[in-house]
């Protein structure tokens, strides 16, 4: 005996509804995924429970890929049926739940990026996620790696071009102080082009002797002798001048006394 035919309509009970929820939920995510490998078809699979909560899948491409291929067909489509300009204005108000929807996926992507809000997730995707941020963080340490080779380049090229001004300052300093130390010792040295000649000395004639000064040795012995004792009379009288010696007449009447 077959099974009898389900009239569709809504489950009053709240535990057999959800319990129906599951199972159904599960066989239309199996169903999604056996399209898109049997037929390699692009899915894209939606289900908010009446909590609110999101079930999704989405092949390899990605839901936001298959969403953002959509939205172009959609538009594409809309401008071949020629819609006016005023009618697609006034569906403004359909386009922005969908605008809100979508910014909602974003911002779970990116907290699932950052670890947070993952139990949600299933085991696919989940490894999807894993899949990613691998591909991502090899990226960003081959850009890392590349930025620190380009650094270090840089700095070894500064490294060069400063220890050759540093070579060309202390050869100038070497330089210069050779220069200060040659300096004093030109300065010792006379330079034959400022020699000054000097005149010869002229010959000077020996000034005149006047005969009557002339003080013989008798005049030294009458000074030795007046540096002796009173009792040395005898020799004083004895060193008095000759008769011929030439002295002024004060002079001759001075020793007399």
């Amino acid at each position: 005996m077959g099974r009898g035919k389900v009239q569709l309509k809504r489950i009053e009970n709240k535990i057999s509804r959800q319990v129906t929820f599951s199972k159904r939920r599960t066989g239309l995510l199996k169903k999604a995924h056996e399209i898109s490998v049997l037929c390699d078809a692009e899915v894209a699979l939606i289900v908010f429970s009446t909590k609110g909560k999101l079930f999704e899948y989405a092949t390899d491409s990605s839901m936001d890929g298959i969403l953002e291929r959509y939205e172009q067909y959609s538009y594409a489509e809309r401008q071949s049926m020629g819609v006016p300009d005023s009618e697609s204005q006034g569906n403004w108000s359909m386009e922005f739940p969908k605008l809100a929807a979508r910014i909602e996926i974003l911002q779970r992507k990116i907290r699932n990026y950052t670890g947070e809000d993952l139990d949600p997730l299933s085991l696919r995707e989940l490894q999807s996620l894993e899949q990613q941020i691998d591909t991502a963080l090899k990226r960003v340490r081959a850009r890392k790696n590349q930025v620190m080779h380009e650094s270090i380049s840089e700095m070894q090229k500064k490294h060069k071009t400063l220890q050759e001004q540093n070579n060309s300052l202390a050869k100038k300093l070497k330089e210069n102080e050779k220069l200060l130390q040659e300096e004093p010792n030109n300065n010792q040295q006379p330079n034959p082009s400022t020699l000054v000649l000097m005149p010869p000395p002229q010959a000077t004639s020996p000034p005149a002797l006047l005969s009557s000064l002339t003080i013989g040795g008798a005049f030294q012995g009458r000074g030795d002798a007046m540096d002796e004792d009173a009792e040395d009379n005898q020799g004083r009288a004895q060193t008095r001048p000759a008769n011929n010696t030439l002295m002024p007449p004060w002079m001759v009447r001075h020793l007399n006394k």
